[in-house]
């Protein structure tokens, strides 16, 4: 089945939840789509939402790679060849990762669909349902409180606590936290490379006792060889962000002594499903555990990291919320969400269609 035609078009979804976090405040949200149209009207579509900071590519850049001359190698091919086709948008953009994980993600859910089933079937489901946390920015103990009381009357299970400004009020958040609310919630944090080694250790020494799950990378991305002497007990419960961006940079992670327990994957970082993938599988053959997360992104790209996910067995966390403060979006459908916990649903593809 010949693809025929790709239309690429850019939204700015809005934010109803502005956030902060280490680096920069978060206030709008601009994606671009990507629709491939097959020779039998089927369609396909991605989306991507590039993070500058952590991989170097802006939106303009990504709109730039989406251009028509750079996608002529597309038309006319036969999509039953996915795999060459995949392996081609790795060589042809290799600087710009979200701009691939949009043409990989549409790919994927227009193959999917013309096989007839979910994507998560076509890469083997191994998980039905997991809590995803819903993330709180930086702010004073008050707001957090109040954010945090939100969403446990939303049903949610799992929250992600942004930290890395000022470390005794990073404390003193997760504490009041957990006296008000006890163990209601799963809490994993993420300092956005905020923290110094001796934060860091500090930090976990202090919070210990909080029944913290992880620590989202405290260190700056190109301090590996820092994070590799921290105590093992501290590695172990750090999550690889912006020091994971591909398969390149999971070898060198779990080189000894290991430098992380946990491996934080996203589309957006690492150019799409199948590189995601290739991430996981090293992370499975070296008993790393994954957590899946997202920028601020249209259901279309959440959904297809949800699918990837609960295709690989070592996959124990999910940070998908980039979804569910959008003003708007592009399309319905895509995962299912009930009380905080998420679920892929039964339709072809990634089970969305545009509004």
């Amino acid at each position: 089945m010949k693809i025929k035609s790709i239309n690429v078009w850019t939204a700015d979804l809005g934010n109803t939840k502005p956030y902060t976090i280490a680096f920069k405040t978060i206030d709008e949200v601009l994606n671009t789509f990507v629709e491939i149209t097959l020779e039998n009207g089927t369609t396909g579509i991605g989306a991507a939402n590039p993070s500058e900071y952590v991989t170097g590519e802006n939106l303009d850049q990504t709109n730039a790679a989406l251009t028509g001359e750079n996608l002529e190698f597309l038309i006319g091919r036969d999509l039953y060849e996915i795999n060459q086709l995949l392996f081609e948008l790795w060589l042809k953009f290799p600087k710009t990762p979200a701009a691939r994980a949009a043409l990989d993600i549409a790919l994927h859910d227009a193959f999917t669909k013309l096989l007839g089933i979910p994507l998560v079937k076509y890469l083997g489901q191994k998980i039905k349902s997991m809590p995803t946390s819903n993330t709180i920015g930086i702010k004073n103990v008050a707001d957090t409180l109040k954010e945090a009381d939100e969403y446990a009357k939303l049903g949610f299970k799992a929250l992600k606590v942004k930290i890395g400004k000022d470390l005794e009020e990073d404390i003193e958040r997760l504490v009041k936290l957990r006296e008000k609310f006890g163990q209601k919630f799963l809490i994993r944090i993420d300092a956005n490379q905020g923290y110094t080694s001796a934060k860091t250790i500090e930090f976990y020494k202090r919070t210990k006792q909080l029944n913290i799950e992880l620590i989202e990378q405290p260190l700056p991305a190109k301090a590996v060889a820092e994070i590799r002497q921290l105590p093992a007990e501290v590695r172990a419960v750090i999550a690889a962000d912006e020091s994971l961006l591909s398969a390149k940079d999971a070898l060198e992670l779990i080189k000894p002594p290991r430098a992380v327990g946990i491996f934080n994957i996203k589309l957006m970082k690492c150019g799409g499903i199948s590189q995601g993938l290739k991430i996981a599988d090293i992370g499975f053959h070296e008993n790393i555990d994954l957590f899946w997360g997202c920028n601020d992104e249209s259901i279309v790209s959440i959904t297809a990291a949800l699918h990837a996910a609960f295709a690989c067995p070592n996959t124990k966390y999910i940070d998908l919320d980039g979804s569910l403060d959008l003003a708007r979006d592009v399309v319905k459908g895509g995962f299912i969400l009930k009380e905080g916990i998420m679920y892929c649903s039964d339709r072809p593809g990634l089970g969305v269609e545009r509004i």
